[in-house]
Protein backbone atom coordinates (compact mmCIF):
# COMPACT_ATOMS: atom_id res chain seq x y z
CA UNK A 1 0.00 0.00 0.00
CA UNK A 2 0.91 3.46 -0.72
CA UNK A 3 0.01 6.55 -0.02
CA UNK A 4 0.47 10.62 -1.81
CA UNK A 5 1.48 13.31 0.69
CA UNK A 6 3.09 16.89 -0.58
CA UNK A 7 4.87 15.45 -3.68
CA UNK A 8 5.63 11.73 -2.19
CA UNK A 9 4.60 8.14 -2.44
CA UNK A 10 4.84 6.70 1.14
CA UNK A 11 4.76 3.07 1.95
CA UNK A 12 1.34 2.30 4.52
CA UNK A 13 1.63 2.45 7.45
CA UNK A 14 4.27 4.38 8.24
CA UNK A 15 6.76 3.57 10.57
CA UNK A 16 5.65 4.20 14.23
CA UNK A 17 9.42 6.67 15.01
CA UNK A 18 10.81 7.36 18.73
CA UNK A 19 12.20 10.70 18.81
CA UNK A 20 13.39 11.23 14.59
CA UNK A 21 16.16 12.48 13.69
CA UNK A 22 16.83 13.02 10.01
CA UNK A 23 20.26 12.64 7.82
CA UNK A 24 20.41 14.15 4.38
CA UNK A 25 22.68 13.35 1.57
CA UNK A 26 23.19 15.35 -1.26
CA UNK A 27 24.75 14.45 -4.54
CA UNK A 28 26.40 15.80 -6.42
CA UNK A 29 26.92 19.34 -4.89
CA UNK A 30 27.78 17.99 -1.01
CA UNK A 31 28.94 14.61 -1.70
CA UNK A 32 32.52 14.92 -2.89
CA UNK A 33 34.96 11.85 -2.56
CA UNK A 34 31.23 10.42 -1.84
CA UNK A 35 31.76 10.62 1.58
CA UNK A 36 27.60 11.05 2.54
CA UNK A 37 26.87 8.29 0.32
CA UNK A 38 29.15 6.28 1.53
CA UNK A 39 28.46 6.70 5.72
CA UNK A 40 24.85 6.38 4.65
CA UNK A 41 25.10 2.94 3.05
CA UNK A 42 27.53 1.58 5.82
CA UNK A 43 24.80 3.51 8.88
CA UNK A 44 21.61 1.73 6.58
CA UNK A 45 23.54 -1.59 6.45
CA UNK A 46 24.55 -1.57 9.87
CA UNK A 47 21.02 -0.72 10.94
CA UNK A 48 19.11 -2.30 8.51
CA UNK A 49 16.89 0.45 7.19
CA UNK A 50 13.97 0.43 5.18
CA UNK A 51 11.89 2.38 2.98
CA UNK A 52 9.72 4.64 3.96
CA UNK A 53 8.98 6.30 0.07
CA UNK A 54 10.37 8.68 -2.43
CA UNK A 55 8.86 11.29 -4.86
CA UNK A 56 6.20 10.28 -6.71
CA UNK A 57 6.58 12.60 -9.79
CA UNK A 58 10.89 13.14 -9.93
CA UNK A 59 10.10 15.02 -13.20
CA UNK A 60 8.56 17.81 -11.73
CA UNK A 61 12.14 18.38 -10.25
CA UNK A 62 14.61 17.17 -12.13
CA UNK A 63 15.65 17.31 -15.83
CA UNK A 64 16.66 13.68 -16.67
CA UNK A 65 19.20 15.02 -19.57
CA UNK A 66 21.42 15.92 -16.75
CA UNK A 67 20.34 13.02 -13.85
CA UNK A 68 20.22 10.04 -16.51
CA UNK A 69 17.82 7.03 -15.78
CA UNK A 70 19.35 3.79 -15.74
CA UNK A 71 18.63 0.84 -17.78
CA UNK A 72 19.30 -2.49 -16.21
CA UNK A 73 18.26 -6.78 -16.50
CA UNK A 74 16.77 -7.83 -13.31
CA UNK A 75 16.65 -11.29 -11.25
CA UNK A 76 13.92 -12.29 -14.18
CA UNK A 77 15.99 -11.07 -17.17
CA UNK A 78 13.25 -8.06 -18.07
CA UNK A 79 14.98 -5.13 -18.71
CA UNK A 80 14.01 -2.27 -16.14
CA UNK A 81 14.59 1.17 -16.16
CA UNK A 82 14.97 3.57 -12.69
CA UNK A 83 14.49 7.11 -13.05
CA UNK A 84 16.78 9.66 -10.83
CA UNK A 85 14.83 10.23 -7.23
CA UNK A 86 14.67 10.68 -3.72
CA UNK A 87 14.31 8.42 -1.33
CA UNK A 88 13.53 7.77 2.32
CA UNK A 89 14.46 5.21 4.34
CA UNK A 90 14.31 4.79 8.37
CA UNK A 91 16.20 2.74 11.01
CA UNK A 92 15.56 2.18 14.98
CA UNK A 93 18.04 3.61 16.58
CA UNK A 94 20.00 1.87 19.29
CA UNK A 95 19.71 4.91 21.57
CA UNK A 96 16.48 7.29 22.41
CA UNK A 97 16.23 8.36 18.52
CA UNK A 98 15.13 6.84 15.75
CA UNK A 99 17.01 7.72 12.16
CA UNK A 100 15.72 8.87 8.85
CA UNK A 101 17.61 8.72 5.88
CA UNK A 102 17.49 11.27 2.73
CA UNK A 103 18.62 10.68 -0.30
CA UNK A 104 18.76 14.14 -1.98
CA UNK A 105 19.52 15.37 -5.55
CA UNK A 106 19.91 19.10 -5.76
CA UNK A 107 16.56 19.86 -8.02
CA UNK A 108 16.92 22.14 -11.17
CA UNK A 109 13.14 22.83 -11.54
CA UNK A 110 10.67 24.36 -8.84
CA UNK A 111 13.46 24.40 -6.38
CA UNK A 112 10.85 26.69 -3.47
CA UNK A 113 8.45 23.52 -4.03
CA UNK A 114 10.99 20.86 -3.80
CA UNK A 115 12.38 22.67 -0.03
CA UNK A 116 8.51 23.05 1.20
CA UNK A 117 7.64 19.18 0.29
CA UNK A 118 10.96 17.83 2.35
CA UNK A 119 10.09 20.37 5.16
CA UNK A 120 6.71 18.85 5.00
CA UNK A 121 7.67 15.37 4.89
CA UNK A 122 10.07 16.08 8.12
CA UNK A 123 6.73 17.52 9.73
CA UNK A 124 5.00 14.56 8.88
CA UNK A 125 7.23 11.69 9.80
CA UNK A 126 7.67 13.80 13.37
CA UNK A 127 11.66 14.70 13.01
CA UNK A 128 12.84 16.14 15.61
CA UNK A 129 16.53 17.44 14.00
CA UNK A 130 17.31 17.41 10.51
CA UNK A 131 21.23 17.48 9.79
CA UNK A 132 22.79 17.61 6.91
CA UNK A 133 25.90 15.51 5.48
CA UNK A 134 28.76 15.37 3.24
CA UNK A 135 32.16 16.73 1.83
CA UNK A 136 33.77 19.30 -0.08
CA UNK A 137 37.29 19.77 -1.39
CA UNK A 138 39.76 22.00 0.79
CA UNK A 139 43.29 22.97 1.15
CA UNK A 140 44.23 20.83 3.69
CA UNK A 141 46.66 18.31 4.17
CA UNK A 142 45.98 14.47 3.92
CA UNK A 143 48.85 13.88 6.53
CA UNK A 144 45.97 15.71 9.50
CA UNK A 145 43.12 14.41 10.89
CA UNK A 146 40.32 15.19 8.47
CA UNK A 147 38.64 18.42 9.24
CA UNK A 148 34.69 18.47 10.00
CA UNK A 149 32.24 21.54 10.21
CA UNK A 150 28.91 22.54 10.39
CA UNK A 151 26.55 24.34 11.50
CA UNK A 152 23.72 23.92 14.52
CA UNK A 153 20.51 25.79 16.17
CA UNK A 154 19.42 24.67 19.63
CA UNK A 155 21.01 25.32 22.36
CA UNK A 156 21.42 20.88 22.97
CA UNK A 157 22.75 20.53 19.35
CA UNK A 158 25.17 23.20 19.55
CA UNK A 159 26.57 21.96 22.74
CA UNK A 160 26.67 18.40 20.97
CA UNK A 161 28.40 20.05 17.94
CA UNK A 162 31.08 21.81 19.39
CA UNK A 163 31.68 18.71 22.40
CA UNK A 164 32.33 16.71 18.80
CA UNK A 165 34.81 18.87 17.56
CA UNK A 166 32.81 19.94 14.80
CA UNK A 167 34.14 23.60 14.45
CA UNK A 168 31.96 26.28 13.27
CA UNK A 169 31.32 26.93 9.43
CA UNK A 170 32.81 30.44 7.83
CA UNK A 171 32.00 29.14 4.31
CA UNK A 172 29.94 31.92 2.58
CA UNK A 173 29.21 31.63 -1.11
CA UNK A 174 27.24 29.37 -3.76
CA UNK A 175 25.46 26.97 -2.22
CA UNK A 176 21.88 25.15 -3.22
CA UNK A 177 18.42 25.45 -3.43
CA UNK A 178 18.24 22.24 -0.97
CA UNK A 179 19.76 24.29 1.76
CA UNK A 180 17.37 25.86 2.07
CA UNK A 181 15.51 23.01 3.83
CA UNK A 182 17.73 23.27 6.74
CA UNK A 183 16.66 27.20 6.87
CA UNK A 184 13.15 26.58 6.31
CA UNK A 185 12.76 23.39 9.25
CA UNK A 186 14.28 25.86 11.59
CA UNK A 187 11.19 27.80 10.83
CA UNK A 188 9.10 25.10 12.17
CA UNK A 189 10.54 24.08 14.85
CA UNK A 190 12.89 21.72 13.92
CA UNK A 191 16.42 21.45 15.09
CA UNK A 192 19.29 21.85 12.65
CA UNK A 193 22.69 20.78 12.26
CA UNK A 194 25.51 19.82 9.51
CA UNK A 195 28.71 17.74 8.98
CA UNK A 196 31.32 18.71 6.50
CA UNK A 197 34.57 16.59 6.32
CA UNK A 198 36.98 18.78 4.56
CA UNK A 199 39.29 16.64 1.72
CA UNK A 200 42.22 17.20 0.40
CA UNK A 201 42.12 18.79 -2.80
CA UNK A 202 45.03 17.83 -4.01
CA UNK A 203 43.72 13.79 -3.41
CA UNK A 204 40.51 13.88 -5.17
CA UNK A 205 39.33 10.16 -4.76
CA UNK A 206 35.91 9.00 -6.03
CA UNK A 207 35.20 7.57 -2.54
CA UNK A 208 37.61 8.75 0.16
CA UNK A 209 37.20 6.07 3.03
CA UNK A 210 38.91 8.68 5.23
CA UNK A 211 36.41 11.03 5.23
CA UNK A 212 33.76 8.16 5.57
CA UNK A 213 35.71 7.05 8.58
CA UNK A 214 35.54 10.62 10.18
CA UNK A 215 31.72 11.17 9.86
CA UNK A 216 30.98 7.62 10.74
CA UNK A 217 33.28 7.83 14.49
CA UNK A 218 31.17 11.26 14.82
CA UNK A 219 27.49 9.56 14.67
CA UNK A 220 28.44 6.55 16.20
CA UNK A 221 29.60 8.41 18.89
CA UNK A 222 26.73 10.44 19.22
CA UNK A 223 24.32 7.90 18.53
CA UNK A 224 25.87 5.46 20.53
CA UNK A 225 25.79 2.70 17.17
CA UNK A 226 28.48 -0.15 18.04
CA UNK A 227 29.64 -0.41 14.74
CA UNK A 228 32.75 -2.57 13.18
CA UNK A 229 34.95 0.23 11.76
CA UNK A 230 38.05 -1.89 11.42
CA UNK A 231 37.80 -2.84 7.81
CA UNK A 232 37.19 1.22 6.78
CA UNK A 233 39.76 2.31 9.12
CA UNK A 234 42.29 -0.51 7.01
CA UNK A 235 40.94 0.81 3.82
CA UNK A 236 41.28 4.50 4.65
CA UNK A 237 45.08 4.04 5.78
CA UNK A 238 45.57 2.32 2.28
CA UNK A 239 44.26 4.63 0.44
CA UNK A 240 46.34 8.28 2.15
CA UNK A 241 49.46 5.55 2.19
CA UNK A 242 49.26 5.81 -1.46
CA UNK A 243 48.79 9.53 -1.27
CA UNK A 244 51.93 9.33 0.47
CA UNK A 245 53.79 7.54 -1.51
CA UNK A 246 52.52 9.92 -4.84
CA UNK A 247 53.59 12.85 -2.89
CA UNK A 248 56.88 11.74 -1.43
CA UNK A 249 58.01 11.47 -5.58
CA UNK A 250 57.59 15.69 -6.17
CA UNK A 251 59.55 17.98 -3.67
CA UNK A 252 57.15 20.56 -4.56
CA UNK A 253 54.03 18.53 -3.51
CA UNK A 254 56.18 17.75 0.12
CA UNK A 255 56.49 21.34 0.07
CA UNK A 256 52.71 22.14 -0.26
CA UNK A 257 51.68 19.29 1.94
CA UNK A 258 53.91 20.99 4.49
CA UNK A 259 52.49 24.29 4.17
CA UNK A 260 49.13 23.43 4.51
CA UNK A 261 49.88 21.31 7.13
CA UNK A 262 50.86 24.93 8.61
CA UNK A 263 47.67 26.47 8.37
CA UNK A 264 45.86 23.33 9.01
CA UNK A 265 47.05 23.70 12.65
CA UNK A 266 46.15 27.33 12.75
CA UNK A 267 42.47 26.88 12.00
CA UNK A 268 42.42 23.98 14.67
CA UNK A 269 43.72 26.20 17.11
CA UNK A 270 47.10 24.54 17.49
CA UNK A 271 49.96 26.52 18.03
CA UNK A 272 53.49 26.13 17.30
CA UNK A 273 56.54 28.14 16.43
CA UNK A 274 56.49 27.42 12.84
CA UNK A 275 52.72 27.73 12.36
CA UNK A 276 52.87 31.60 14.18
CA UNK A 277 55.51 32.76 11.94
CA UNK A 278 53.35 31.58 8.81
CA UNK A 279 51.48 34.56 7.51
CA UNK A 280 50.61 33.88 3.85
CA UNK A 281 47.95 31.78 2.98
CA UNK A 282 48.32 28.90 0.25
CA UNK A 283 49.35 29.48 -3.34
CA UNK A 284 49.40 26.81 -5.88
CA UNK A 285 51.59 27.29 -8.77
CA UNK A 286 50.55 26.45 -12.04
CA UNK A 287 52.72 23.62 -12.33
CA UNK A 288 51.83 22.11 -9.33
CA UNK A 289 48.28 22.64 -10.02
CA UNK A 290 48.69 20.50 -13.15
CA UNK A 291 51.26 17.99 -11.14
CA UNK A 292 48.07 17.61 -8.58
CA UNK A 293 45.00 17.25 -11.23
CA UNK A 294 47.07 14.49 -12.99
CA UNK A 295 47.57 13.14 -9.09
CA UNK A 296 43.92 12.79 -8.44
CA UNK A 297 43.69 11.13 -11.94
CA UNK A 298 46.03 8.75 -10.80
CA UNK A 299 44.31 7.87 -7.42
CA UNK A 300 41.16 7.55 -8.92
CA UNK A 301 42.06 4.90 -11.63
CA UNK A 302 43.94 2.66 -8.55
CA UNK A 303 41.54 3.02 -6.36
Amino acid sequence: MAMKFRGFELNEPLPELRSPHAFACLRPWVDVGSVGSLTFRSLERHLRAEDVGKLSEPGKFFDFTRYRPTIYTDAEGERQVTVPNVSVKYAKGSGENDLVFLHLLEPHLNGELFVLCMVQLLKKLGVERYCLIGGMYDLVPHTKPIMVTGTATGDMTLKQVRGLNIKASTYEGPTSIAAMVSQEASKVGIETMGMIAHLPQYAQLEQDHTGRLSLLQILCELYDIDMDLDRIRQRARRQYDEVTSAMNRSPEVQGLVQKLELEYDERMGIQSESSESQGESTQLAPEVEDFLKKLGEEFNQSS
